[in-house]
Formats: C-alpha cells, sequence, structure tokens
C-alpha cells in the first residue's frame, strides 16, 4: 500500500462517504476517491460521483471540532459569494457529521485549472498575457473587497473594527509563545526591531471589507486556455471581516518587481517569474486597485512589512519545530536563515530602502 493510499484511509471512510452522497446527491454508479496533495492547512480529495466531478474538503487528522481550520467557515463563505462577481467553486453541500469520516467537511464542484506557481505557463509567456495576468488578479481582490457583505448574509462573519490591530497584537502573542511557552530561544533582533515598529505604526483606522487573509497569486486558478482566465479563489480558511489593504500588502509583498536587487528572502514562498518587465509592477497594481475599490493605499510601508513580518514569524515557528524534532519538512530547517532574511527584508521596506 503506498504512502497515499495509508493517508487517504485515515482522511474518509470511503463506505460511509458512498452511503452519506446516496442519502445526499441519489444513487451513482460511479464513485472514486482521491487524495491531492497541496490543501495548505486543509485536506483536499477528488471524489467523482456520477457525473459530477467534486472537491472535498476537511482538516487533517487530529484535529477536534473546535479547530478544525474553520472548514465549514470556509463553506459558508464561498457559498455567499455564489451571486457574486468573485470566482468562486460553485457548493454541493456541508456535512457537520463527524462520525461520516471523522471530521466536519464540505463538498465542492472541482473547477478545471492551473495554478501559477514556480514556473510560468507557456502559453501565457506573452507580454499582452503577462499584464493580464495582474490584472485578472487585482480586478478580482477588488471584487472581494467591494461585495456588500451585509447583502450577502456575512454581515456577522467577523469583527472589522480594530482588526489590524489584532493581527499585530496577534503575531506578537505568537512570538512570545515561542520564547515563553515553547522554550525556544534564538532571538532574531531585526524581527524583534520590526515587531516594534508595527506596534508603534498601526493605522488609527481602517477600511472594513471582506477580506480573503491568504490573497497570492499562487492561490489562484486560471482557466486552461488563452487568455489567462483566474477562474477560481481558493483557500478561504482565513477569509473574515476586516482590513482590505491588509490584502493588498500581503499580495504586494509576494509580487516581485524587476527594480528588486534583492534575492527572495523566502524562494519558496515567492513567484519569481513577476520580475520580468511584461508583468504589471506592484506600483501598477496599486494604481488599478484605487481605481477599481475608490480605496487609498496609505500606509503602503505598514502593510507591506506587516505582511513579510507574519510570515517571518510563521517561519520561526517552523524552525522551533524541526529544533524539537516535530517535523521532517525540508522546508523547516531553512528558516534558520530565511528567517533573518524576511526580517531584514521588513526592515528595508519601513527604511524605504524597498520601494513599492
Amino acid at each position: 500500500m503506498s504512502e497515499d493510499s495509508e493517508y487517504l484511509d485515515q482522511l474518509v471512510d470511503e463506505r460511509q462517504l458512498r452511503e452519506y452522497l446516496t442519502a445526499e446527491l441519489g444513487a451513482s454508479d460511479t464513485f472514486e476517491v482521491t487524495y491531492h496533495e497541496g490543501g495548505n492547512s486543509n485536506e483536499i480529495l477528488f471524489v467523482t460521483w456520477d457525473n459530477m466531478d467534486l472537491v472535498l474538503r476537511r482538516p487533517p487528522p487530529g484535529e477536534t471540532a473546535s479547530t478544525a481550520h474553520q472548514i465549514l467557515r470556509e463553506y459558508r463563505v464561498l457559498s455567499a459569494l455564489q451571486p457574486t462577481p468573485v470566482p468562486v467553486p460553485r457548493t454541493v453541500l456541508s456535512c457537520e457529521d463527524t462520525s461520516i469520516i471523522g471530521a466536519e467537511f464540505y463538498l465542492m464542484e472541482r473547477v478545471e485549472g492551473e495554478v501559477i506557481g514556480d514556473s510560468e505557463p507557456e502559453r501565457f509567456a506573452t507580454p499582452e498575457y503577462r499584464r493580464q495576468i495582474g490584472t485578472e488578479l487585482i480586478e478580482t481582490l477588488s471584487h472581494i473587497h467591494t461585495v456588500d457583505y451585509e447583502a450577502v448574509g456575512l454581515g456577522d462573519f467577523g469583527r472589522p473594527s480594530g482588526f489590524t490591530q489584532r493581527q499585530v497584537d496577534r503575531w506578537t502573542k505568537q512570538m512570545d509563545w515561542l520564547y515563553e511557552e515553547k522554550g525556544h530561544d534564538r532571538h532574531v533582533s531585526d524581527l524583534e526591531s520590526l515587531r516594534d515598529w508595527l506596534l508603534d505604526n498601526v493605522p488609527e483606522s481602517h477600511p472594513e471589507t471582506l477580506v480573503h487573509g491568504d490573497f497570492r497569486l499562487d492561490n489562484m486558478l486560471f482557466g486552461t486556455g488563452t487568455p489567462p482566465e483566474l477562474v477560481a479563489v481558493l483557500d478561504w480558511e482565513l477569509s473574515t471581516l476586516g482590513d482590505p489593504l491588509t490584502d493588498l500588502g500581503f499580495l504586494l509583498a509576494h509580487w516581485r518587481d524587476p527594480k528588486d536587487d534583492a534575492d527572495p528572502a523566502i524562494p519558496e514562498w515567492t513567484s519569481p517569474h513577476t520580475e520580468h518587465p511584461d508583468y504589471l509592477t506592484r506600483e501598477q497594481l496599486v494604481e488599478r486597485y484605487e481605481e477599481l475599490t475608490g480605496l487609498e493605499f496609505t500606509n503602503e510601508r505598514f502593510y507591506r512589512a506587516l505582511a513579510v513580518f507574519k510570515e517571518a514569524v510563521a517561519g520561526e515557528m517552523f524552525y522551533a519545530r524541526y529544533l524539537d524534532g516535530e517535523t521532517s519538512d525540508p522546508l523547516y530547517p531553512r528558516m534558520e536563515h530565511r528567517v533573518p532574511s524576511m526580517a531584514e527584508r521588513g526592515l528595508r521596506i519601513i527604511s524605504g530602502n524597498e520601494p513599492l
């Protein structure tokens, strides 16, 4: 039995799932379940049922109902966005009964497409199409941030007031937990300086919209043809009501420009091909965003630095897990050098040495 097959057995009881789907969707002669890597913190299973190709999302094994990576929260926002211009897969059903497969889960239709990750698809390697990728991306972000969240039933989806202050506080507490609770004894001085600057420079007020929480190029699905068409926004598990400029700052922190001199702080989390001069620059992305939303990207250094800080703290948590022997992931030991590089980058941003 392969490792994937063994892990699939931990994720789903196929007999019980089949019985459940029969009751909910009707009988089917076709039933197949396969595991798909790359679901980030929630798992992805591909399910074929009758003439439908579906995606099943569930938390990893061992998660409790209270932590379950809020899988049904993700289902809720996807369902609410169905009638809006935001491209999301069609939701099919959700299940709170953990006795079916051992966890809450939901099903959505599978969308055919490709994620643009480490490399650029050959069919998009033209000046026109490269610009279109950035245009599709920023127009989609503007759709998210201009959704009337009250009208689509998401009025209680979060606490937008004070969101940005809570973000800084939350990630500061994660640092404190590393040192005080986990006993991590490596101190990265640049990371501490970055934290202190962010605490002192939180904007006093901010717009309040629906936010995605992890908006970057490799969380987008582009159609299989040309020209580039963004057909689905993926990974909504961090979505809430909050400050839209945190989404924009996060996108820009992952978007390389031709003028960027330094190497990516974490190459594994960066799409290097956007450095090509055919792609929209960060400034052009911001200009288009402001045109579409009517929002002004004020305090841009703060928002880009916040994005870098969050990933640096996450990276240091990964490194602590590696030191404690809790993981065999080959990325985690690389954080010994990646985290200081990220923290240094954050200081470059706030000092103006890495301009928008």
